[in-house]
């Protein structure tokens, strides 16, 4: 299963790849667009350039033809034809010809990686730029070189995609993803796959216990954008908020707490890492650097932590054109991602406090549910069942008991069904 799933993301993420996303245009409609073909409920909202969003200005739209740089020999030495990271982002439109002192100035690359094509933006200042591997640019001779890109910015909007799935209750669950970098596989693709996936899954669900709110936006100006639309409603209903970036390696689990450290989505997500992985690396909000920065916010405060394979920033391939599908992300990591947060929806679905129906310790045997015969050892085999009821007190959450029994909570669930079936528990919200 596990093997299946995470083929099937990668095929979903390789054709995702080459298109050239960024925070406007049809690069992200064209995502949303592939997201849409496996949610069909999702809904794309368009939020108009110029508009004030929170702090933020909602900018023009970008749109790019083409974009290369020939030395004086005429040889291209960067051609988003051949990796769209090759362009700045945002850059604007040139077509001169300039000597190599000049062109240094619109020049970026790596020279720790030299390798490396680096992924470099000028989303809030006009600026253009070509972005190529420092061996590259050593090799550089003096002449004349050709710089053309055919860019264009134009009022438009930006494009923010939301799915909802309705629960029972009015009460939500909250998961934020972002689709507004180009070809890069960790850092990109590894969230919006995971989202899609995930959202799939829980639609799967008879009835959610929560309604599911998925958005997918470009980074920061989305979440900015969309709390300009819903923060009433989002701080009103949102119980444990998810934001889906770097889920994709196999390397580390890291997790990112929320601004305080103390929601209940702490929680759930630290438990499930717990037992999900053989370590984990915990971070500190101030290690932050994506949009739990707008959603946390103070005055906004949502309860937002993220849970990620190698987090961004810390693996080298971060933010380079050597984060790729396959030798960064992996089928392997991208579904155990998957599984993960699906057992974090299966948490939030489950959690409860369990209430005792009986007084006193209830005599198990006669209900089938306890050796008849007592031997040494006779107990051990129902001991989890015996810990949950001892704590079934109507005052410690399933998550609590999982906790102080240093079990994973999904033990205890096939437990619950047995003793609500012989009418020895209830389970209260």
């Amino acid at each position: 299963m596990q093997q299946d799933v995470g083929k099937e993301m990668m095929l979903f993420m390789t054709a995702m790849w080459p298109i050239n996303r960024s925070i406007t245009g049809e690069g992200i409609r064209t995502t949303l667009g592939m997201i849409q073909q496996k949610l069909p409920a999702l809904q794309l909202i368009e939020v108009p350039s110029g508009s004030k969003v929170l702090d933020w200005i909602v900018p023009d739209e970008w749109e790019i033809e083409e974009a290369y740089l020939e030395d004086p020999a005429g040889v291209r030495i960067a051609d988003m034809a051949v990796n769209n990271l090759h362009v700045m982002g945002y850059s604007e439109s040139v077509d001169a010809h300039l000597n190599l002192n000049d062109l240094q100035a619109h020049l970026y690359s790596l020279p720790d990686q030299p390798n490396a094509i680096p992924y470099v933006t000028s989303y809030y200042k006009r600026n253009w730029g070509f972005c190529i591997a420092d061996t590259v640019r050593k090799q550089l001779c003096d002449g004349l070189y050709k710089a053309r890109i055919k860019a264009t910015h134009k009022k438009g909007s930006l494009t923010i995609g939301e799915l909802v799935i309705p629960g029972s209750t009015q009460e939500e669950i909250f998961i934020s993803t972002y689709c507004c970098h180009p070809s890069m596989a960790n850092n990109e693709l590894s969230g919006p796959c995971l989202a899609t996936f995930l959202a799939a899954w829980i639609m799967q669900l008879p009835t959610p216990r929560y309604t599911y709110r998925f958005v997918f936006i470009p980074e920061m100006i989305g979440s900015a954008a969309y709390l300009e639309l819903n923060r009433g409603h989002l701080t009103a209903h949102v119980v444990a908020a998810f934001n889906l970036t770097c889920v994709g390696d196999e390397r580390a689990w890291s997790f990112l707490p929320s601004r305080l450290g103390n929601t209940y989505a702490d929680e759930v997500a630290k438990h499930v890492l717990q037992h999900v992985a053989d370590s984990y690396t915990a971070y500190s909000y101030t290690d932050r650097g994506s949009d739990e920065s707008m959603y946390a916010a103070p005055g906004i405060d949502l309860p937002i932590v993220s849970v990620m394979r190698t987090k961004y920033g810390v693996y080298p391939e971060y933010h380079t054109s050597l984060d790729t599908l396959g030798d960064v992300v992996t089928a392997k990591g991208i579904s155990q991602s998957l599984e993960a947060h699906i057992k974090i929806v299966q948490l939030l679905e489950a959690d409860g406090k369990p209430y005792s129906l009986v007084l006193g310790e209830p005599q198990l045997g006669k209900r089938g549910l306890y050796p008849m015969t007592s031997v040494k050892g006779s107990t051990l085999v129902v001991k989890d069942m015996l810990n949950l009821l001892a704590y079934a007190d109507g005052n410690h959450s399933l998550l609590d008991i999982a906790n102080l029994c240093r079990k994973p909570f999904w033990v205890f669930l096939p437990i619950i069904e047995q003793l609500k079936q012989h009418n020895l528990i209830r389970i209260d919200s």
